[in-house]
């Protein structure tokens, strides 16, 4: 609320006269004040009540410790030390505040070292700052707007924070950025019950930078890692899915895999998780890869001819009527016939599992783990200049990835994941041959 003219700066002039009137003296100065904060909005109001009920706390426990002012228990095992400035979050910033100090006594009655106070450490929590920033910044808020964008704490107030300032405020985004790449890259994966995984590479801040998604089995999106790169090579993106299974990521139901159409991505996959998963390629982008290697004028007519293999519900039909554009391509446009064959079995992986519908028309496509991208990169759309090397944008990345999981919504097509996770049981199966118990007991 801004400090302006208007009914509200009237009604609190006419409260002013009403409450001289009809309240004892001094309660009408205390009732004023507070009504005077009020031109600076309900939330200096609540920081001034804030930073009060925080101080009548600490006293309160520093009486159940010492005894009231003035007390001379002998039985007593704490004395008072005066008070010391210090500082308390509150409306999202620091604030200066008086606490009280507490000293032990030992057996002799000799003063001791000072005691923290609980409270104290409940009401100067910095990770809160740390989180204010993280959040703020964001969402866009540039370091040197950071003050104008916080909560109207009041004129008195925000003139003795000491948290706000550009160099503050940046401080505090790097820690908090810090403490979500670390729980990004350290999250344990053992608990993911993980059905689909996604994976995929972008070039953010003019690098390149693999990311990874896990779909769970009753349709929870969760992002599970990140990699830094100069290109999306198998080396990277090998790197990153054996993280993923030395954090835990158990693939030994089965897993589907969804990636676009780079071959980086799939030789990755099958190094690190073999025969037991299956790959899914991303129609889209083979719908427009084919598109780049045709003319203008064919691009139309092919692109439909392909949708309309993709969407089959047979796949066996939809790959043969794949393979026949593919021939009839060889003759005029032999580039583009290539683009279309290679890795063209990947693209029925879903169909060929019996999954059609809301969940196949997911699944076949990677514009799920996109979009978590395009919020990654519209959190760091402000930022002018990357400094750090890789360190920076793997902060501002995996603080991206986390401000997209907070976004998600489960999968679309949930509700026929039941039927996925059996078809993976399956295909498990065929993968894994069963020994009879005579050999199982020689070996």
């Amino acid at each position: 609320m801004k400090n302006v003219d208007g009914p509200a700066v009237r009604l609190v002039d006419e409260i002013d006269e009403t409450l001289g009137a009809v309240l004892p003296g001094s309660l009408a100065v205390q009732l004023g004040g507070i009504a005077e904060t009020c031109r600076e909005g309900l939330m200096a109001v609540a920081v001034e009540a804030g930073l009060a009920t925080a101080l009548a706390i600490m006293n309160e426990e520093a009486d159940a410790l010492c005894g009231g002012w003035n007390a001379r228990d002998p039985e007593r095992d704490h004395v008072r030390g005066g008070t010391t400035p210090t500082s308390v979050v509150m409306g999202g910033q620091k604030l200066p505040i008086r606490r009280p100090r507490v000293h032990a006594l030992d057996e002799d009655g000799e003063r001791g070292g000072e005691v923290g106070l609980v409270s104290y450490g409940v009401f100067a929590q910095g990770d809160l700052l740390n989180r204010v920033a993280v959040e703020r910044m964001l969402a866009g808020v540039a370091t040197r707007s950071f003050t104008r964008a916080g909560d109207p704490i009041g004129v008195k107030a925000r003139k003795a924070s000491s948290s706000t300032s550009r160099s503050a405020v940046s401080r505090r985004f790097v820690t908090g950025t810090k403490k979500a790449l670390d729980g990004l890259l350290g999250r344990d994966l053992s608990g993911l019950d993980a059905a689909v995984l996604m994976v995929d590479g972008v070039d953010y801040a003019a690098a390149m930078c693999v990311v990874a998604l896990v779909v769970t089995a009753d349709g929870t999106k969760v992002p599970v890692g990140l990699r830094l790169g100069d290109t999306e090579n198998k080396t990277v993106v090998t790197a990153l899915l054996a993280d993923l299974v030395d954090r835990g990521l158990d693939y030994s139901g089965g897993l589907l895999v969804v990636i676009d159409g780079a071959k980086a991505l799939s030789a990755a996959v099958k190094a690190v998780f073999g025969d037991l998963v299956l790959i899914q390629r991303c129609q889209i982008h083979k719908r427009r890869n084919v598109k780049g290697h045709l003319p203008a004028r064919l691009r139309d007519d092919v692109d439909a001819r392909l949708r309309g293999a993709f969407a089959d519900p047979d796949p066996a039909s939809g790959l043969a009527k794949a393979r026949r554009l593919a021939g009839e391509l060889d003759k005029t446009h032999p580039d583009a016939a290539g683009s279309l064959r290679e890795g063209l079995e990947d693209m029925f992986t879903v169909r060929s599992l019996g999954i059609d519908g809301t969940l196949a028309r997911t699944l076949v496509c990677t514009n799920m783990i996109e979009s978590m991208i395009s919020i990654c990169r519209t959190t760091s759309a402000n930022v002018k200049r990357w400094r750090d090397e890789g360190d920076m944008r793997r902060r501002w990345c995996a603080a991206g990835l986390l401000e997209a999981e907070r976004r998600f919504r489960r999968l679309r097509g949930h509700k026929q994941m039941p039927q996925l996770v059996a078809a993976l049981r399956r295909h498990i199966e065929t993968v894994t041959p069963v020994c009879d118990t005579e050999q199982d007991l020689a070996a």
